[in-house]
C-alpha cells in the first residue's frame, strides 16, 4: 500500500479516537463514542493492512446515512449562540459523520484499487 494512504489512514484514526475521546460531556456520549471510536479503529486497521476493503466501505455507507438522517431541519452553523442548540448540535454531529463518511470512502476506495490491481 502507498505510504501516503498508509499516513492518511493513520492520522484519521488518531484523530477519530481522539475525537472519541472528547465526546465525554456530550448529552449523548455513549453513541459518539462508539461511533468515533470504531472510525479510528477501523482507520488504523487499515493503515496496518488488516482489513478488507469492504469494511470501511460500509462503515462509509452507513456514515453517510447518519449524515442525511441526522442533519437538522435548519442548519445554524457550529457556534453554540449561533442558533438553537440542537439545531447547533444536529449540525455538528452530521458533519462529524460526513466527515467520517468521505474518509472511509476514500480508504475503501484505495482498497479496492489495490485489490483490484493484485488480480
Amino acid at each position: 500500500m502507498n505510504t501516503i494512504f498508509k499516513v492518511f489512514a493513520l492520522v484519521f484514526g488518531i484523530l477519530f479516537l481522539v475525537s472519541a475521546g472528547l465526546q465525554y460531556n456530550d448529552p449523548d456520549s455513549l453513541v459518539w463514542m462508539i461511533v468515533w471510536g470504531f472510525a479510528g479503529i477501523i482507520a488504523i486497521a487499515f493503515a496496518f493492512n488488516r482489513i478488507f476493503f469492504s469494511v470501511p466501505l460500509v462503515a462509509g455507507i452507513l456514515s453517510l446515512v447518519g449524515f442525511f438522517y441526522t442533519y437538522p431541519e435548519k442548519f445554524e452553523g457550529f457556534e453554540i449562540g449561533a442558533g438553537d442548540i440542537k439545531n447547533v448540535e444536529e449540525g455538528r454531529e452530521a458533519f462529524g459523520l460526513l466527515i467520517i463518511a468521505v474518509v472511509m470512502l476514500i480508504l475503501a476506495l484505495r482498497g479496492w484499487v489495490v485489490q483490484k490491481s493484485k488480480v
